[in-house]
Parts: C-alpha cells; sequence; structure tokens
C-alpha cells in the first residue's frame, strides 16, 4: 500500500470512531430559545452554519471513552455530556461587576483588555474603543452591517474548525452568538498585547459559555494575543471555546493561553491554526485547576517556510484531569516545528498528552522535534503520553520522545552534599523544571503574573529514598 493510500485509511479511521448519540434536553431547548432571541438579527449564511452544526451534534453527540476512539481513549467525559448546562439568556447575562473579578484577571493598563463573562463581551469593561486603525476588534453582531466585515468572517468562520465529526466544536457553532473578530490589517505591527479574558461563574445552575474566536493576521503582520480562561464558580459550569487563528504571508502571532477556572469547571477547547507562506506562530499554554480542562490544539502548516513553536505546562492536584491533544500537520516543504509540554501531577491527578506530528508527501526539507516530560510527585498520579509521528517523504530531521518519573536522586543527592536540605533541594528542582517553559514568555507583567500562579502553587514536596 502506498503512503497516500495509508493516509486515506488512517484518516477513515479517525472518521468513524464511535460516540455517544445522546446529548441532554437542555441543549435543545436553549437552541430554540437563542433562535428566538437573536435568529432574527443574523445573515442567512449564519443561520445555516449554525443549523447544519446543530444537525451534526445531534445525530453524532459527545465522544466516549470506548475503546477504538484514540482521541478520548484517555478521557472519561460522561459525567459532562450528561449535566444539564444552561445557556445564560440576554437578561441575566451581566451578573458580575468589575470589582468581583479584579482579582482574577491578568492585565496591564498598557495592553488592549477585552473582557468576557459567561461567553457575553463586556463592553464597557473593555478597551476596544480608539483602537490603532491597524486592527479590527469588534463582534460578529455588530459587523453584519458592514459588507467588509461581514465578507471576512462569512469567508472564514468555520472553514478551518469543521463541526462534522467534532462533536464539542459542533456544540459550540451552533451557539455562536457573541464570536469575535480580530482583524491584524498588512503590514500592521501591534506592540499592545490582545488580551482576552472569559470570566466563567455560576450562582444558581450549572451555566454553559461558547467562547468564540476569529483571528485574520494579515501579510507581514505581526500580533500578540493572550487567550486568558478563569473563574470562581462554587457550582459546576461549562466552558466549550473554539479558536480560528490564520496567518497569512510573512506574519507573525505570538499566542499565550492561561486555564485557570476552579475545580467546578469542565472546560473544552479547540483551536485551529493555519500557517501560509513564511509566517511565524508561536504558542506557549498554561494549565490548572480545572475538573476536566481539554486542549485539542492542530497547527496546519500549508505554506513553505513556515515555522510554529508550541510550549506548554500543565499542573494537576487533587482529582483533576489535565488532557493536551496537539497535532502539526507539515503540508508543504521547509516547515519547521517544535512541541515541548511539561506537566506537574500530585495527589490523585491524572494528565493525558497526545502529541502528533504529521509530514505529507512532498514535504521536504521538514524539521520537527516534540517532547512531553513530566514529573510524577505522588504514587496514585498517572499520566498518558502519546507522541507519535506520521512520515510520508523524503529528506525530513524528524524526532519525538516522552518521559515520566520522579525527582532525579544523584542530582537530588548532590545538591544535599552541598547543604541544601532535601525539601528546599526538591523545590527547586521543581521550579527549575517548569520554569524552562515560563520563561519563554516575552511579556514581563505576565511572566511574573505566570510565575506567582505557578510556582507559588507548587506543592511543598521532599523526595523520600
Amino acid at each position: 500500500m502506498d503512503s497516500r493510500n495509508n493516509i486515506k485509511e488512517i484518516l477513515k479511521y479517525h472518521k468513524n470512531m464511535t460516540t455517544s448519540t445522546h446529548i441532554p434536553e437542555q441543549y435543545n431547548e436553549d437552541y430554540k430559545k437563542l433562535n428566538e432571541e437573536t435568529g432574527h438579527l443574523e445573515p442567512n449564511w449564519l443561520k445555516d452554519i449554525r443549523a447544519k452544526a446543530f444537525q451534526n451534534l445531534s445525530k453524532n453527540g459527545f465522544p466516549t471513552k470506548r475503546k477504538g476512539n484514540e482521541k478520548w481513549k484517555y478521557t472519561n467525559i460522561s459525567k459532562l455530556s450528561k449535566t444539564s448546562f444552561s445557556l445564560q439568556t440576554i437578561e441575566d447575562q451581566n451578573i458580575l461587576k468589575k470589582d468581583d473579578f479584579t482579582n482574577l484577571v491578568i492585565s496591564n493598563e498598557s495592553w488592549i483588555n477585552i473582557i468576557f463573562i459567561n461567553g457575553k463581551l463586556q463592553t464597557n469593561l473593555s478597551g476596544i474603543e480608539n483602537l490603532n486603525p491597524e486592527i479590527t476588534i469588534t463582534k460578529f453582531s455588530d459587523s453584519f452591517n458592514d459588507p467588509i466585515k461581514k465578507q471576512l468572517i462569512r469567508d472564514n468562520l468555520s472553514k478551518y474548525s469543521s463541526s462534522e465529526q467534532d462533536g464539542f466544536t459542533s456544540l459550540n457553532t451552533a451557539f455562536i452568538r457573541d464570536g469575535i473578530l480580530i482583524n491584524i490589517h498588512e503590514n500592521a505591527e501591534i506592540a499592545r498585547p490582545i488580551n482576552l479574558s472569559f470570566i466563567s461563574n455560576s450562582t444558581e445552575k450549572p451555566t454553559v459559555s461558547y467562547p468564540r474566536l476569529l483571528v485574520i493576521a494579515n501579510k507581514n503582520s505581526t500580533a500578540t494575543i493572550i487567550e486568558n480562561y478563569i473563574g470562581d464558580s462554587s457550582i459546576q459550569n461549562f466552558t466549550n471555546s473554539v479558536s480560528e487563528i490564520i496567518l497569512n504571508d510573512k506574519s507573525k502571532i505570538s499566542h499565550y493561553r492561561l486555564l485557570n477556572e476552579g475545580d467546578n469547571t469542565f472546560h473544552i477547547e479547540s483551536s485551529r491554526v493555519t500557517l501560509k507562506t513564511a509566517t511565524v506562530f508561536e504558542s506557549t499554554s498554561f494549565s490548572k485547576s480545572s475538573k476536566i480542562g481539554r486542549y485539542d490544539l492542530k497547527v496546519n502548516i500549508e505554506g513553505e517556510n513556515s515555522y510554529c513553536n508550541l510550549n506548554g505546562l500543565y499542573l494537576t492536584s487533587g482529582t483533576q484531569h489535565i488532557d493536551n491533544y496537539i497535532n502539526i500537520d507539515h503540508i508543504k516543504p521547509k516547515g519547521t516545528s517544535r512541541l515541548n509540554y511539561k506537566g506537574i501531577l500530585t495527589e490523585k491527578s491524572r494528565a493525558v498528552f497526545g502529541g502528533t506530528v504529521w509530514v505529507r508527501e512532498g514535504a521536504m526539507k521538514t524539521d520537527s522535534i516534540q517532547s512531553d516530560k513530566n514529573l510524577l510527585l505522588s504514587d496514585e498520579a498517572e499520566i498518558d503520553s502519546k507522541p507519535a509521528l506520521f512520515i510520508y517523504a523524503d529528506d525530513v530531521l524528524c524526532a519525538h520522545g516522552a518521559t515520566a518519573g520522579n525527582i532525579d536522586p544523584e542530582t537530588l543527592f548532590y545538591m544535599r552534599s552541598r547543604g541544601i536540605d532535601l525539601q528546599t533541594a526538591s523545590k527547586l528542582l521543581i521550579n527549575g523544571f517548569a520554569s524552562e517553559i515560563i520563561n519563554k514568555v516575552d511579556i514581563p507583567d505576565l511572566k511574573k503574573s505566570l510565575e506567582k500562579l505557578f510556582l507559588e502553587s507548587l506543592p511543598n514536596y521532599k523526595l523520600e529514598f
């Protein structure tokens, strides 16, 4: 069987993976309610996109943990799929004031700060007025009367993030209401970071929010984007997020993502990134605190001489579960990719890493390295790590690897021989392990906040011999 048929068989295998056909009735009720509230304000093409996505959701349901479903093999979302999460109505969206969440948000007055509460943009709290004319940031609903913006959304929305096979992408797409378009104009260099803070909060009943982000970096443009998911809800809530990021020729995006929503939160995010010719995409992800958190990131390298660098740090404790499903697809020649994720697991927590690099037929001169390293600080913590390479081209340089274990006893012994006590030496080694990823942050105030959030929350641990 030649390489082309191999790829077809693998794609067919993933396409036919078993899924649950059941979704809670609450989603049907909320879908009808959303159409009644906003359907008359939407263009027909958006109604069609949402309707098709809801049909896919009703048909395919949510994924299961069954044998053969490699994408979800190690993550059980049965509790999430059976819980009725309600969509908040327009009337009860503004339930928080600025003082209620100031201590949660990582921000700086010099940044472009955009605030969402339970998925709804808070215009009065966001700094999207008087922006640099070289960038457009607007709600989808505010763009439908502008022919240029409307066409931009129509040409790109759901083009890169298909709802046909993924239940959670279908769910988000069916409930598109207050999505955000970020259009970085040609030759623009946006110096101020664009900081998107998505705040989740449930007070009386489990609620769901559907953040939707469409980013277009036009030719020879540069920008920095921060996705900041936070919350401290006392009852269960669910964030179902989808991002589509398109980098046109010679553009660059530095991307940071923080997941810190709390022990009562389910968080499922799908992000699709498309790289055209000679582009640069650098992304660093930080995850902690969620009951179940999943980050499904795929980068398609569709142009020659493009580069992506994906880094991640995840910290789990208690019975938390973090799943990173990271994929890079080299479609054109001379692409370079780096993938480096690290995890620190304590108590009875669990993490999953699924990293796959595809090198398509004809993608010669590809240079790709991926790595997943984990510190297990408890006998009951568990990591399922499965890096993979599928190479269908000659003249490539590719490598991958994964490790899991406790602190290196020999290194610890060396530090103790220099007069450092056991607990301090253990802490220094754990901090050093995490700092490799944190030190990749180029924004000083963001780096400082992440150091406080992650390094100060690391456990007081000492290796027992």
